[in-house]
């Protein structure tokens, strides 16, 4: 397009502002950059003989800076510092000024959750993070298409599928990477990342967690999805592990086993464990036990959708430093818990949470409040079947200060009274989504005790209106300054 006699063109392109124009914006900056510029220049030479030729040397080098990066004059040490400061959001911009900012907001890196396996194993994963202490390899280790349209995501991980997938699992056999090339590119990240403290991986092999053990003496938390009993012959060699949380089967997503077996290789093996987390692992009595009895530091075990021989439940007692006990998901409990002799219980457990389990069966419901009587704190989130005969029996935890209720719909006001009043060191309830529980049903014993509470969460349905159902019951005047509304 031509242009007028003396006017100048416009950028067409909206070229955005140059790093070298924004630090000349500033009229010190600029004066202490050419000021460390001809230092540079005239150190250990003769100075000039005259103001004009000094005033030459400067425009010289004023003219030469606006080609060059002036960031080039920062240690990388100094520019470090000064990324580490910076939002998040612009790690991504900076990294595409030059290949030395690339460089080094890839130090700044410590956690990636991998996608290609090619990218571990050409080592441009450890060359572009060399500070890496969180890795996530799952999804890399499941051979699927990138470019298919189709996502299935689990709260463990997201696969592509194809259009024809197979019925018997979204994630086969067929299409998870071969063994011997998962054990390389293990071997290359265990060498290339000494400090690694978090690992996730995907039909993890027994010889490849060794290398990693000896390579990372660090590593403290270990995430092994589709995990087997011979794959965790290999973890006994992670001494210092202290977080394990193993996956055997997900329904409709993939199917391995662990059993009493691998849980005896990994109590043996793991001996500093501190939480431990079984997901959709079978095992018994024997294996529960074996954990107890060797792991002494174990302060919080999980089960998720566990597929464990009924009678395991009385294992439970050799754990005697739990702290916390966790059920998820749960089809079952203990369909044969045993004698309520041989069931034992756990001194040292301050809280018990129960999600999304299905609380039917009256005796392993029971068996199980026996075994946890010393609890504090009680959680029940989304529990089905627990109603007034099943909550009951959790007046055997004599010792509770803390009840929490979400989603309880079949629990009445009746049934919550004849537990909580019996509980003489309840300080703090919060009672959520539990639509049986009415504000009107609620009697001046109850409300006596509300008063006295530390903490109070009140919201069982969506109309609960506490203060016209307690008219008259004094609550609002005694325990107005603790009472919080939900």
């Amino acid at each position: 397009m031509p242009f007028s006699k003396g006017l100048k063109p416009k950028n067409p392109l909206n070229k955005p502002t140059s790093w070298k124009d924004l630090w000349f914006k500033d009229k010190a900056l600029k004066h202490v950059v050419f000021k460390m510029q001809l230092d540079s220049v005239t150190r250990g030479k003769a100075p000039p003989s005259d103001h004009k030729a000094s005033t030459e040397l400067e425009k010289k080098i004023a003219l030469d800076s606006l080609r060059t990066d002036l960031t080039s004059f920062l240690s990388d040490e100094l520019l470090l510092r000064i990324f580490s400061n910076l939002p998040d959001s612009q790690r991504n911009s900076n990294s595409l000024v030059c290949k030395r900012w690339l460089f080094l907001q890839g130090r700044l890196v410590h956690s990636v959750k991998l996608l290609d396996w090619n990218f571990l194993v050409s080592g441009r994963l450890l060359s572009r993070f060399p500070n890496l202490t969180d890795v996530d390899l799952a999804a890399a280790c499941i051979d699927s298409p990138r470019n298919s349209g189709i996502v299935l995501t689990h709260k463990l991980l997201s696969v592509h599928l194809d259009s024809d997938f197979l019925p018997r699992g979204f994630v086969p056999e067929e299409n998870l990477l071969p063994p011997a090339l998962i054990d390389r590119g293990l071997r290359i990240l265990a060498q290339g990342c000494p400090n690694l403290r978090k690992l996730v991986l995907f039909a993890a092999t027994e010889s490849a967690l060794p290398s990693v053990a000896e390579e990372c003496p660090t590593l403290q938390e270990l995430e092994l999805h589709h995990c087997a009993d011979l794959s965790l012959r290999g973890i006994s060699a992670c001494k210092n592990l202290q977080i394990l949380k193993l996956i055997g089967t997900v329904d409709g997503l993939y199917s391995s086993v662990v059993s009493d077996i691998g849980l005896t290789f990994l109590a043996n093996g793991c001996k500093r464990l501190v939480k431990l987390e079984l997901s959709g692992c079978e095992g018994s009595y024997d294996g529960i036990k074996a954990i107890g009895q060797c792991c002494d530091m174990l302060e919080e075990l999980t089960l998720c959708d566990h597929r464990m021989d009924g009678g395991w439940m009385a294992a439970l007692s050799f754990c005697e430093n739990l702290k916390t006990l966790k059920l998820q998901s749960c089809k079952r409990i203990d369909p044969t818990p045993g004698p309520v002799e041989h069931l034992g219980s756990l001194p040292t457990l301050e809280r018990l949470q129960l999600q999304r389990c299905q609380l039917r069966d009256q005796q392993s419901v029971m068996s199980l409040f026996l075994v946890c009587e010393a609890v504090r704190e009680l959680d029940f989130q989304d529990c089905w079947g627990l109603g007034n005969e099943m909550f009951s029996f959790a007046s055997h935890c004599r010792r509770v200060k803390f009840l929490s209720l979400e989603g309880c719909s079949l629990l009445t006001t009746d049934g919550l009274e004849s537990v909580i009043l019996s509980w003489k060191e309840l300080r703090r309830l919060r009672v959520g989504s539990c639509n049986h529980i009415k504000d009107s049903e609620v009697t001046p014993a109850l409300s006596s005790l509300f008063s006295v509470l530390k903490e109070l969460k009140w919201s069982p349905d969506s109309r609960s209106l506490l203060s016209s159902g307690l008219a008259g019951t004094g609550v609002g005047k005694k325990g107005s300054r603790i009472f919080k509304r939900a």
